[in-house]
């Protein structure tokens, strides 16, 4: 594991251009192209998915989604608010949820932005009225009704009641959950599902990320502060980064696959790393917001991982669809944050012009 708190800008470049294992060679050390690139990225999915997450849930049998109620909100009354209740058949039982959905004024379908953080509200009014000023649609629903967030009782709750074997750890339960979302959006004529933006924090960013990466229904994937198992990666850990051994002190390692675990104290051997999972989202869009002050979440690692993911995009003629947007600050999913994703939402997902740049380097000059 490789510290970076003294490395200047072009060395840590250096270090993100060759992270390993390398994204674009095959296991056979092949060189892959555009026209094979569907078979490499196979070989990266069935090397991350399976050990770190216990693989995902199964699709579903069917999904169901009834509107439970709809109003408009005061005092202008042109915002309407509906609330949907997702029915999901799987392995022979069924899981209901519910979807929050505020709707802007104009003309119908409006592009999403799905926040899966609905325990903890980071997605609030403010938030929401800065989605619906852009012209998105703001949908917001609880993962943890997929898989309480409780080491104790997990396995009585949501997705485990209806497969109380299954081996997935939370955060694929909790990534499946957006699926369902998306499922469910494809399903309501105020909703542009071709152009959905994901997004969540910390272990919130872990599950979207996860979610973008294994649905490529999903427009654009933005996890935020996400850390280990998330953006951060195993081989390039700055000082205070969250670790294996920290899931294993907190009881919080249920969120992974049963193996993930066996890696403890050498993090930095596992047989595949955190860009993997940039990798599969592309050439879809991929937005990942980090906090300067956030050491557990390794920002730093996290922009060699996106470094060495961006030779990916180049290679699939989207370099424009890969950014990153590091603020001050420290572990939080600001309005500053959502202001990024709306910015690259709207040139990645409506074509608008505009000023931000996402690809700038991590400290400008500085050292990191």
């Amino acid at each position: 594991i490789v510290a970076c708190m003294n490395r200047s800008m072009s060395e840590l470049d250096s270090v993100a251009a060759t992270l390993a294992p390398d994204p674009l060679r095959f296991e056979d050390g092949t060189q892959a192209d555009a026209s094979s690139w569907p078979r490499r990225r196979g070989e990266l999915a069935r090397a991350i998915i399976p050990h770190e997450y216990g693989g995902m849930p199964p699709a579903p049998d069917g999904v169901e989604v009834i509107r439970r109620s709809a109003n408009l909100i005061a005092p202008e009354r042109v915002v309407a608010y509906h609330t949907y209740e997702i029915r999901v058949n799987v392995a022979g039982g069924e899981i209901r949820f519910p979807l929050s959905l505020w709707i802007p004024p104009g003309e119908r379908p409006f592009p999403v932005v799905l926040d899966g953080d609905g325990c903890w509200r980071y997605f609030n009014d403010g938030v929401v009225r800065s989605v619906l000023k852009r012209g998105y649609i703001a949908a917001s629903f609880d993962r943890t009704a997929l898989a309480a967030d409780n080491p104790d009782r997990y396995r009585e709750t949501g997705l485990y009641r209806v497969m109380p074997g299954a081996e997935c750890g939370a955060l694929a339960a909790w990534a499946w959950g957006f699926h369902r979302c998306v499922d469910a959006l494809e399903r309501l004529e105020a909703a542009a599902a071709d152009r959905v933006a994901v997004t969540g924090h910390s272990r919130g960013g872990k599950s979207a990320l996860l979610a973008g990466a294994t649905d490529e229904r999903i427009a654009l994937t933005n996890p935020n502060c996400s850390g280990a198992g998330g953006s951060g990666p195993n081989r390039m850990k700055g000082d205070g980064a969250e670790v294996i051994e920290d899931f294993l002190k907190s009881r919080y390692i249920f969120w992974f696959g049963k193996d993930f675990a066996d890696y403890a104290g050498r993090d930095g051997e596992l047989p595949y790393d955190q860009h993997f999972l940039h990798a599969l989202v592309a050439p879809r869009a991929l937005l990942v917001t980090e906090a300067f002050g956030d050491p557990w979440a390794n920002p730093s690692g996290s922009y060699a991982a996106l470094r060495t993911t961006e030779r990916v995009y180049r290679m699939l003629g989207a370099a424009d669809a890969i950014g990153w947007a590091f603020r001050p600050g420290g572990h939080d999913h600001s309005a500053a944050d959502y202001d990024a994703l709306l910015d690259f939402a709207d040139r990645s997902l409506r074509g608008f012009r505009v000023e931000r740049d996402v690809q700038l380097g991590l400290f400008g000059d500085a050292d990191c």
